[in-house]
């Protein structure tokens, strides 16, 4: 095989990245934001077997699709439709899955892998979403910095992905040095206290539920947070801006703006957009806003808000949810990830605020604050303010909750209730959700419904929770590799039959709540 091509375009890819200054990057969909969106549909059209069959048996010609609006009326891609459909190799450009160099895994609602190779030029473009975060909001060129990374290491998307696109900013000039003890608590306590002081600052990288963990436990154990002015980049959850507040106090964060940022990223395409100074801002507005928020969202739960650059992934709404287009090992075109959610222009974001009366860029100005490693930002050297379009994320919409970053079935558990000396007790039905103690501190609720003159106790209880447990480490992968051994148990309630606040007479059933 001729490699000359291969090895000529990894040169390209990586010179542009190196000297491509990250503003030039941010700025490119100010003149095309839609080009980039038909070239690649036609470049997928044409190169991907995959893709061209898809096309083929639904009769479409890819050279009628000249415009945006020929564009939407395409069919959206899904897994079912499309990923679980043709073979890996398939998926890929020219059918060639050796011309990817990397392969993730993301569980599915059976706990089966599907698999999402890719190459170096894919995580290159996914680099520049943590350039974003690593300079506008950690000033990151101009500090010392430790990145721990703290998602779960080997086939998960997460920990490699992470792991490599740090390295690429080092690459850069950034003056980060990278280490890995992945989600092992013990060893990350170690490697902050033990390197965290030769470094001007100190970034964890992890889902947040096991960061506050992290954090929680290394307070039991006398460790100064506030030392080591700590950062926290995070993916994979939802959470509030009392949890960021809550957690800020306890690192001694001096402005959550600046201090934290989460990712909303996926196994299927990497990262999708991250939030920035100025989308924090907004959200912390939001959250003491809630009139604002249900007249900005249309609901009374506050969603992840996060900002994206359309010519890497270009977003659209389609019946309440999120499809998008990107460049990957598998090229997604029009792909339905089943997140609910919406988008906003960068205009008419600012515009929404100033009818409510705030002006978020003032509001970043008036809060930085100075830090012993770093001068209070002026107004003309503020960072993390671009002109680049919104996209709020509820969650999946197929009734999955998310929990330390792994998606959890009702599937899952309904596995545990059927098994010999459980099934007796309950009718099958349960409600799943995530909640918080009063500490913040995330656990699985699972309330299960009793059957008719089946009475409650704790044996039972406890029967059930280790059932439930069991079916989850066996079929979910991620909830097995993602979540400690300490937050694996759920904890279990049971409820008379036709309990009126999770299982109403009449009422179709839901069996995850948000």
């Amino acid at each position: 095989m001729n490699c000359k091509p291969r090895q000529q375009q990894v040169i390209k890819a990586f010179e542009d990245f190196l000297s491509t200054p990250l503003e030039t990057v941010l700025q490119r969909h100010l003149n095309t934001p839609t080009s980039a969106a038909l070239s690649l549909f036609h470049d997928v059209a044409a190169n991907v077997p995959a893709y061209k069959a898809f096309l083929a048996e639904r009769e479409i010609n890819p050279a009628t699709i000249q415009s945006l609006e020929e564009f939407q009326k395409l069919p959206a891609i899904a897994k079912q439709n499309y990923i679980l459909r043709y073979p890996l190799a398939d998926l890929c450009r020219n059918g060639q899955l050796e011309e990817c160099d990397m392969i993730a895994a993301s569980s599915g609602s059976s706990g089966k892998p599907t698999f999402w190779p890719r190459f170096f030029t894919d995580e290159l473009q996914i680099a520049t979403r943590f350039e974003q975060i690593f300079h506008d909001s950690f000033y990151s060129d101009t500090r010392r910095t430790l990145a721990v990374i703290c998602f779960t290491l080997g086939t998960w998307v997460g920990g490699m992905f992470t792991t490599n696109c740090c390295r690429y900013l080092a690459s850069k000039g950034y003056p980060i040095t990278v280490i890995t003890p992945g989600n092992n608590k013990e060893e990350i306590l170690r490697v902050v206290q033990e390197l965290g002081s030769a470094f001007q600052q100190v970034v964890l990288l992890g889902y947040p539920p096991f960061l506050k963990d992290v954090i929680d436990t290394g307070i039991a154990c006398s460790v100064e947070w506030q030392q080591y002015q700590i950062k926290l980049v995070m993916a994979g959850e939802v959470f509030s801006e009392e949890w960021r507040s809550l957690v800020g106090e306890r690192v001694g964060s001096q402005n959550p703006c600046y201090d934290f940022a989460s990712l909303y990223g996926t196994a299927d395409a990497g990262v999708l957009g991250n939030e920035t100074p100025l989308s924090i801002c907004i959200r912390r507005f939001l959250a003491k806003n809630p009139d604002a928020a249900r007249a900005l969202f249309g609901e009374s739960r506050l969603p992840t808000l996060v900002q994206y650059d359309p010519c890497s992934r270009f977003f659209e709404v389609e019946d309440g949810g999120l499809l998008f287009s990107g460049d990957n090992g598998i090229p997604l075109v029009r792909y339905d990830i089943l997140d609910t959610g919406g988008i906003i222009s960068y205009d008419a974001m600012l515009q929404f605020l100033a009818e409510w009366g705030f002006n978020p860029v003032a509001a970043l100005e008036n809060s930085a604050l100075p830090t012993p490693h770093s001068p209070l930002p002026t107004p003309h050297s503020l960072r993390g303010i671009h002109q680049l379009p919104f996209v709020y994320v509820f969650g999946r919409s197929n009734f999955t909750v998310s929990y330390f970053g792994a998606n959890i079935y009702p599937e899952n558990v309904t596995v545990g209730l059927e098994q010999p000396g459980i099934q007796e007790w309950v009718t099958g039905k349960f409600v799943l959700q995530v909640k918080e103690d009063a500490d913040k501190n995330r656990f699985l609720s699972v309330v299960v419904e009793l059957g008719a003159g089946v009475e409650g106790s704790e044996d039972r209880r406890e029967a059930i929770a280790s059932s439930i447990l069991s079916q989850l480490l066996r079929l979910n992968s991620e909830f097995a590799n993602y979540v400690p051994a300490e937050y694996q148990t759920p904890q279990v309630t049971l409820a008379p039959m036709g309990d009126f606040e999770y299982f109403p007479i009449g009422v179709k059933h839901r069996y995850t709540r948000q």
